[in-house]
């Protein structure tokens, strides 16, 4: 898909702290010429025993944490959508998506050579059990259901729920929760959104659930919804460029502040505290930010559902 997402705008940049990885070591080092620093004669062996030790590491090598020494294999989606991934190509390093896994692969200390990208489902990605990949990055709210099955890195991205409909729908013309109520509605499963759905709208029919993203917004094309639930970024794509009349009604409230994006890792995995860390960097160094400004836009004005 081309990269037509520009025409909308999308929330505020995430907030975030640095998370360093802590560099220690121990003992007085020894003065210029073996001198001891306490200014008595010189002691020989202990000279030659400091001079042996191995320096303290300051952190494990990532590149010797993965599946596969020296690569660091991501999976995504598939298809991965626009914003998140432009043209279904996330070696490209184009879209928000795409251009954080690169990002966070450099800080861990790999080329863009030594990445590759994988496809799996977005269940299958936090089941629990042995993964064949080291990080997945598809939108993937952080939860603590989900915790007890995948590890989460620190998150890259806030985002809100929105519910997204077409002109001429049943729902074309809602503005409250209590209209929505009444209408068709879907989600995708195992999301936040659909969570968000059944929870803050509570429909009289019971939702319509689909296996992934791009069949979600299918059946909103084929109107076999009046209208669906979906992050906000890709509401606001859906509606721009891959819905015809395409309208979002709104974005559901979270008191939370909204759902925080974070990078899936097998749980106990080594990598989590490194991933942690580097999105935790990209985030202080204003490497987020701009790469949210670049393809998610820098403001929105999409009214909160009440």
């Amino acid at each position: 898909m081309a990269r037509i997402f520009s025409r909308a705008a999308a929330v505020a940049a995430l907030a975030a702290i640095t998370m360093g990885l802590a560099a220690c070591s121990s003992g007085s080092p020894a003065a210029p010429g073996g001198e001891s620093t306490s200014g008595s004669s010189p002691d020989t062996s202990a000279t030659t025993a400091a001079t042996s030790e191995a320096p303290a590491s300051s952190a494990p090598d990532a590149t010797e944490l993965t599946t596969t020494p020296g690569t660091l294999t991501i999976a995504t989606g598939n298809p991965a959508y626009s914003p998140w991934v432009e043209d279904d190509k996330p070696e490209s390093k184009q879209g928000f998506e795409a251009a954080v896994a690169y990002a966070v692969a450099e800080k861990l200390g790999f080329a863009d050579a030594d990445v590759s990208w994988v496809r799996t489902t977005f269940d299958e990605a936090i089941a629990p059990g042995p993964k064949a990949w080291d990080l997945n990055i598809q939108q993937f709210s952080i939860t603590e259901e989900r915790e007890k099955a995948v590890d989460f890195s620190s998150g890259y991205y806030t985002t809100a729920q929105a519910v997204l409909t077409y002109e001429g729908s049943p729902l074309a013309g809602a503005t409250t929760l209590a209209q929505l109520k009444q209408g068709k509605l879907g989600a995708m499963v195992g999301t936040t959104s659909l969570n968000a759905l059944n929870e803050q709208i509570a429909p009289a029919t019971p939702a319509s659930v689909f296996n992934s993203n791009a069949d979600t917004a299918q059946a909103l094309k084929n109107k076999q919804v009046d209208a669906i639930v979906v992050d906000l970024p890709t509401a606001l794509y859906l509606a721009a460029v891959e819905i015809d009349g395409g309208k979002i009604i709104g974005q559901l409230a979270d008191a939370s502040g909204g759902d925080q994006f974070g990078f899936v890792l097998p749980k106990g995995s080594k990598l989590t505290a490194p991933v942690s860390a580097a999105v935790d960097a990209l985030a202080a160094d204003g490497t987020l930010a701009a790469l949210e400004k670049q393809w998610l836009s820098e403001s929105i004005s999409v009214p909160v559902l009440s």
